[in-house]
């Protein structure tokens, strides 16, 4: 009875655990597939071929919120190998773009181009702005060549193993719209089993949705296997370049690093082109007055002289002089000896009348009575 009372009991104690067991071994498998979706953005197509002229359906999950993404179909790729050769296997003009939503998840009709390089094929999902991220997913163009894939290197294979930075500084004449040069600073380490000899970087810069635009730089030195090296590329924009730029480097096809650039203003173009408008004014304006000055007609002297006459010479001299004393209270002025006496007759005003002219009393014109005249009348009984 006791023995068989035991396993009953060891039973009703073991449930709870069992349970217990069961629930935390859901738990952790829900977990990994959940682990397993999130690990990375995920593609999938509405059908894996479509002849050239077709379309299909592109769906994606498990993108950046509100990420810009472009799907390109691109050639001599696989997945597990991403695109050999980069976006040059790709048929870039009948690429699409399109925008996550804020669950990261999106849909969008892509047509069917044959990509410049023979299949395999893929179908290549990539952020364009933001955090680089990018996926794959096999697809296949009906009619076009498929070829097998080069070996792929078996040597030495380079990996960063710090941030890259970028040093220099900007000069005076950058200010005004030259080239900005910079030096794109890491440290590669050969995680291969050969050694690398003289390596041939890529180093491309891009601005905005547009693709990198592409430069080889070949490293000077060999790295041995399980080594490290600091590494040094030039990175040079065109003038007048401005903005927000991302720095790519790529080495045997695949992408190593990348490092934002904000590159200012060219801010002595802007004031050399408001003082241009200032001055060709100006001078246009002062080369005018200076032409019209040359040509225009010359006054001469005799004209000068003849604006100076007094516009009505004969009534100046009909009026009297100031000081002078005429009439009666004129008296004759002792001419010099020897001197030529002529009769010069007073012309008269036109206010005045012969007989009333104060100064043709030398003429016989009467003057006014005196008191003590001979001809003054007296009253009677005076005197």
């Amino acid at each position: 009875m006791r023995s068989a009372r035991i396993p009953a009991a060891a039973a009703v104690a073991l449930a709870p655990v069992l349970a217990l067991a069961l629930a935390l071994g859901a738990l952790l498998g829900g977990g990994a597939g959940t682990a397993v979706a999130v690990d990375g953005p995920a593609v999938t197509l509405s059908k894996s071929q479509a002849g050239t002229g077709g379309s299909l359906t592109v769906t994606g999950s498990g993108w950046r919120s509100r990420a810009l993404l472009m799907i390109l179909i691109c050639g001599r790729s696989t997945p597990s190998r991403g695109v050999s050769g980069g976006t040059d296997s790709c048929a870039n003009a009948d690429g699409r773009a399109v925008t996550a939503d804020a669950e990261g998840d999106f849909s969008r009709r892509v047509p069917v181009a044959e990509p410049p390089v023979p299949c395999p094929c893929v179908v290549r999902v990539a952020t364009i702005t933001g955090k680089k991220a990018e996926a794959f997913a096999a697809f296949q163009v009906a009619g076009h060549s498929v070829e097998p894939l080069p070996p792929e290197a078996t040597g030495g294979r380079l990996s960063v193993l710090t941030d890259t930075e970028l040093r220099g500084t900007s000069g005076l004449l950058t200010w005004f719209g030259a080239p900005t040069t910079r030096e794109l600073v890491l440290t590669v380490g050969n995680v291969g089993a050969s050694p690398v000899e003289n390596p041939v970087f890529q180093v491309g810069t891009s601005h905005g949705v547009y693709a990198p635009q592409w430069e080889d730089h070949q490293w000077r030195g060999t790295i041995e296997p399980g080594r490290k090296a600091r590494v040094s590329l030039p990175v040079e924009l065109a003038a007048g370049a401005h903005g927000d730029y991302t720095v790519s480097l790529t080495y045997g096809g695949k992408v190593l690093a990348e490092h934002p650039w904000d590159v200012g203003r060219p801010w002595g173009v802007t004031v050399f082109w408001l003082l241009l408008c200032l001055v060709v004014p100006a001078a246009l304006f002062r080369v005018g007055l200076a032409v019209v000055d040359r040509f225009r007609p010359r006054r001469t002297a005799s004209g000068r002289r003849s604006r100076r006459r007094s516009p009505l010479p004969g009534l100046t001299r009909r009026l009297p002089r100031w000081g002078a004393s005429t009439g009666a209270h004129a008296e004759p002025r002792p001419s010099p000896a020897g001197a030529r006496t002529t009769s010069r007759t007073t012309p008269a005003l036109p206010w005045f009348t012969p007989d009333t002219d104060p100064g043709a009393t030398a003429a016989g014109a009467l003057s006014a009575p005196r008191e003590n005249s001979p001809t003054t009348p007296t009253r009677e009984g005076s005197a």
